[in-house]
C-alpha cells in the first residue's frame, strides 16, 4: 500500500510547488488532487494546464493518486432541480477528463444527498435519490472507459448509502467495471465498522482515505488526527491485506492552526505506524 496524502494539508501560506516539496520530504508517495474555483486546478482548466500541473507533481517525485472533485455537494446528482443535477453531471464529464489529463485513474464522487446533517437544504427521498444518481452515474460510464479513469463512489455523511450491502448493491448494479468504491475509514466509524465495510466491499474498492474520528463526541467536531480517534487501525490494515488491496492511503486532514506545516510530517508518521513501517 502506498502513502498519500490530499493536498488540503498545505499549508495556505505555502506555494503549491514547495508544498510538493514537503509532502516529498515527509516520506509521501502520492497526492491527491483537489478541483477548486479560481485554484490551481479549476474544472474549467485546459487540458494544457492540467498537464503542467501534472507535470510539477511529478518532477517532485510524487505520483498523482486520484481526483477530488468538492463541488458534487454543491450540485448533488440527486437534486430534483434539473438544471443542478445537470450542473452535477457536467462536474462528472469534466472530473473525468482532467483525471484523465492528470494521469491519475480515480475520481472521487459524492453520489448524491438525501439530507444534509445540518439539516438545511433540500431533503430528496431515499428511493428516489438512489434512482436519480444512478442514472446520473451510468450516462458516464462510457466517457470513464474511454479515459481509463474509475468513477469512485464515496461514503460521505449525506445519509444515504448506509450499509455495506446497500453500497455494494449500488455499485453492481450500474453495471460497469469502471465504477467502484472511494471508502473513508473515518466517515464510516458514527455508523458502522470500516473493517466489516472493507470485507463485504472487496475488490469493489478502489482507493481509501484515511481519517480518524472521536465516538464520544459523534458530531463533526470529532473528526481529529490519526490515532487520536476510535478507528481500528490493526484490524483496518488487516481487512485491507485480506481483500489484497495495495493502492493508496490517501489521509484527508487540514494544516494546524500553528506551525501549520507540521501536520505533514505527523500524519505521515502516523500512517508508517498504521502500516508497521519502521
Amino acid at each position: 500500500m502506498k502513502k498519500s496524502v490530499n493536498m488540503w494539508i498545505i499549508p495556505g501560506n505555502v506555494s503549491f510547488e514547495d508544498g510538493l516539496k514537503m509532502l516529498k520530504d515527509a516520506g509521501f508517495e502520492g497526492v491527491e488532487m483537489n478541483t477548486t474555483e479560481g485554484g490551481i486546478l479549476d474544472l474549467n482548466s485546459s487540458e494544457k494546464d492540467v498537464k503542467k500541473v501534472a507535470e510539477k507533481v511529478r518532477k517532485t517525485g510524487l505520483e498523482i493518486a486520484s481526483l477530488l472533485v468538492g463541488q458534487f455537494w454543491k450540485y448533488p446528482l440527486t437534486s430534483s432541480d434539473p438544471e443542478i443535477r445537470k450542473k452535477g453531471e457536467e462536474l462528472l464529464e469534466k472530473g473525468i477528463k482532467i483525471a484523465n489529463y492528470l494521469g491519475t485513474d480515480a475520481i472521487l464522487v459524492v453520489p448524491g444527498v438525501v439530507a444534509s446533517l445540518s439539516g438545511q437544504g433540500e431533503i430528496v427521498s431515499y428511493d428516489i435519490a438512489y434512482k436519480r444518481s444512478q442514472e446520473s452515474i451510468k450516462k458516464y460510464v462510457e466517457l470513464a472507459e474511454k479515459n481509463n479513469v474509475f468513477i469512485c463512489v464515496e461514503n460521505v455523511w449525506n445519509k444515504f448509502l448506509l450499509s455495506p450491502l446497500e453500497m455494494k448493491r449500488f455499485v453492481e448494479e450500474i453495471g460497469s467495471e469502471y465504477v467502484k468504491v472511494y471508502f473513508d475509514v473515518g466517515n464510516i466509524l458514527l455508523i458502522g465498522f470500516p473493517e466489516m465495510w472493507i470485507r463485504i466491499l472487496g475488490k469493489l474498492i478502489k482507493r481509501i482515505h484515511l481519517k480518524d474520528f472521536k465516538l464520544s463526541i459523534g458530531n463533526i467536531n470529532g473528526f481529529c488526527d490519526l490515532l487520536e480517534g476510535d478507528v481500528n487501525w490493526p484490524e483496518v490494515i488487516k481487512a485491507l491485506k485480506e481483500i489484497g488491496y495495495t493502492s493508496f492511503l490517501t489521509a484527508e486532514l487540514g494544516p494546524y492552526k500553528y506551525y501549520p506545516e507540521t501536520k505533514i510530517y505527523t500524519t505521515s508518521l502516523a500512517i508508517d505506524k498504521i502500516l508497521g513501517r519502521k
